[in-house]
């Protein structure tokens, strides 16, 4: 998981086909649907409703969403698996968003996986919208939602634009949160840390054999 602070997290991703072949840092090259499902995997061993491909160092236009049979912010923390109460599950490619009502919604509590322990409401979210996007057979689908889970995509979508929840809101809010911040800045550079050193070992017995 690519936490705050990591520059992967601030870039524009590119589009992507259900062809491509993907190279995710510290794996061997998979298929988008094998990286698609391990996202579902990783989404759901950290109890998110969403996860975009940046967030695991994929600079390519691609989230993961599902929906629950209750609201996900009244089971948090709770241990039972995430999969026994999926309705559906959501893999989109290159999604575009169209605002349907234009009124915002400020109501619910917003967090996010690559920023670990922090939660905040106020961010502002259109009420409904239209999703068009490409799923993993190559079909063309376009999809409306509401209320929560059009935040949910609009959230990914940020992620896919190089935005976080947190831009969204007040500087000062931000800055509350300053230290913690700086704590998951730090758990970031050592990671990238550990993987360049890894990547570099991996290369280097490759080149040796």
């Amino acid at each position: 998981m690519r936490l705050y602070g990591d520059p992967i997290l601030r870039r524009k991703a590119k589009p992507l086909q259900p062809s491509d072949t993907l190279h995710v840092p510290g794996y061997e090259p998979q298929t988008v649907r094998q990286v698609a499902d391990t996202m579902l995997e990783t989404m759901f061993e950290e109890r998110g409703v969403g996860l975009a491909a940046p967030q695991i160092g994929l600079p390519v236009r691609m989230f993961v969403a599902v929906e629950y049979e209750d609201d996900e912010e009244e089971k948090e923390g709770q241990e039972k698996p995430l999969r026994s109460r999926v309705l559906r599950e959501y893999v989109m490619l290159n999604p575009v968003i169209k605002v349907l009502d234009k009124k915002k919604d400020k109501s619910y509590q917003e967090g996010c996986l690559s920023i670990p322990g922090i939660y905040e409401e106020g961010v502002p979210r259109a009420r409904r919208v239209s999703v068009s996007y490409t799923d993993l057979d190559g079909q063309a689908r376009t999809l409306d939602a509401e209320d929560y889970l059009a935040r949910v995509f609009q959230h990914e979508t940020d992620h896919l634009d190089g935005k976080l929840f947190l831009d969204h809101l007040p500087a000062e809010i931000t800055d509350e949160h300053r230290r913690d911040l700086l704590k998951i800045q730090q758990a970031s550079k050592n990671f990238l840390h550990h993987l360049t050193t890894w990547e570099k070992q991996r290369q280097h017995t490759r080149e040796n054999l």
